[in-house]
């Protein structure tokens, strides 16, 4: 018999958990759902197409199925994963891409990619609020609470969501004020497990390092060194946030199209959890070749 898509099997879930509700609490109900739902989160997908199509309805239905049980880990961050993936590489992405034609709409663009991370970023921190009560108060404050190992998830993709927000906000100044908090969130998932997302996690400590005021470039240099080291070739994320982080503001573009180059030709084995990330990411390095003489 033939596997049943990702998509599919959603919805026979969905059915058959409305079909169950008549008899079972409904709190063990929306539960399992929130499960399935944490769980399609996670599908190999490499069609960009098909996942921008399917991203409004997964998340949609996600949000409200998260929002009776925002304390739900899983779920909330592959909610606030999925706000974030979509702000950047279907809404930010096409605003870069349109800068050079059309400003105004460009700029309409990033104003709606930072809505999207602000809502990616408020799931994974209400979700931390429910877990730590007080939590994004102590997030100002040394005694900040230490996090769990099924909460590194939700720090990350809480953590990228600001860092996304506060990069399209500069005439902002209260929401970019705000730089120190995300980079203690991020800290926060360092802290717990320096290796998540194969190299992402490190990936996004350098980007922070870099951006802070005061920040140390050899810091962000080996944070983005560990992400190559951690990703071993398979995390084209890792070779375009180096170029984009370190090799562009120097000026090198030698190491800014080689480290482009590999991002491109990075392969992912059959079922790779970073298919579609790896993807968006070859066609950043793509772009970011093609406009190579503009940036340099």
């Amino acid at each position: 018999m033939a596997p049943t898509h990702p998509i599919r099997r959603t919805f026979l879930a969905l059915l058959a958990l409305l079909t169950l509700s008549a008899c079972s609490p409904r709190q063990m109900v929306m539960g399992s759902l929130a499960d399935e739902l944490a769980t399609q989160s996670r599908s190999s997908e490499n069609d960009l197409e098909l996942a921008r199509e399917a991203s409004a309805f997964y998340l949609k239905l996600s949000e409200s199925v998260l929002r009776p049980q925002p304390g739900h880990a899983g779920l909330a961050a592959a909610v606030a994963g999925g706000f974030t993936q979509y702000a950047y590489a279907f809404v930010a992405f096409d605003a870069d891409r349109l800068e050079a034609t059309d400003s105004r709409a460009a700029q309409r663009l990033r104003e709606r990619a930072a809505r999207l991370y602000a809502r990616g970023r408020d799931h994974a921190l209400e979700a931390l609020e429910a877990r730590h009560a007080g939590f994004r108060a102590a997030l100002a404050t040394p005694a900040h609470p230490a996090l769990r190992p099924d909460e590194v998830a939700l720090a990350y993709w809480g953590a990228a969501a600001w860092g996304g927000l506060i990069s399209l906000s500069k005439d902002d100044p209260d929401t970019v004020a705000d730089l120190p908090l995300a980079i203690r969130l991020a800290r926060l998932a360092w802290d717990t497990d320096p290796t998540f997302g194969n190299g992402s996690l490190a990936s996004l400590m350098g980007s922070f390092e870099a951006a802070r005021p005061g920040g140390s470039p050899a810091q962000a240099l080996a944070y983005y060194d560990e992400a190559l080291r951690l990703g071993q070739g398979r995390n084209a994320g890792a070779f375009v946030a180096k170029a984009e982080g370190i090799a562009q503001p120097a000026g090198d573009k030698a190491a800014f199209l080689a480290l482009l180059n590999a991002a491109v030709a990075v392969k992912d084995a059959p079922g790779s959890a970073l298919a579609l990330a790896n993807e968006v990411m070859r066609r950043r390095a793509a772009w970011l070749i093609d406009s190579a003489d503009d940036l340099f």
